[in-house]
């Protein structure tokens, strides 16, 4: 059985990605930031950006190797903050830069209203076996 995993994250889902398509070469959502993402200096935490990088990348990467009874673990994340940001929404978009056997790279923008990057991550998974139920 394949789980939702639009849904089936806790974790992704208290960072407040919503997804909105998910394909195995194409992952769009977005999320609205605000207080609740904070440093203590009223800004969003790095920390957010690169949990909505990643969660985006392993879904998408996961859903392309779904059929052959595997999942996506993400084994680097690098993710660059371009500007800072306080509230608002911002549009998620993943896309596969390289997807192999073994290994895929994703690469994962977080776009404000205006059109300007906020933040863009690379994250390289490893395709692993899904676990036996």
């Amino acid at each position: 059985m394949t789980p939702d995993l639009t849904t089936a994250s806790a974790f992704v889902a208290a960072t407040g990605l919503e997804l909105v398509e998910v394909t195995g070469t194409r992952v769009t959502g977005h999320v609205d930031v605000g207080p609740e993402h904070h440093t203590p200096w009223g800004v969003v935490h790095g920390g957010v950006y690169c949990s909505i990088v990643e969660g985006a990348a392993s879904v998408g990467a996961s859903t392309a190797v779904a059929e052959r009874g595997q999942f996506a673990v993400g084994v680097n994340n690098s993710t660059d903050f371009l500007r800072p940001m306080t509230a608002g929404r911002l549009d998620v978009l993943a896309e596969p830069v390289q997807q192999g056997k073994t290994l895929q790279l994703w690469l994962v923008t977080l776009t404000r209203e205006d059109g300007k990057i906020v933040a863009r991550g690379q994250v390289r998974l490893q395709n692993v076996s899904l676990p036996q139920a």
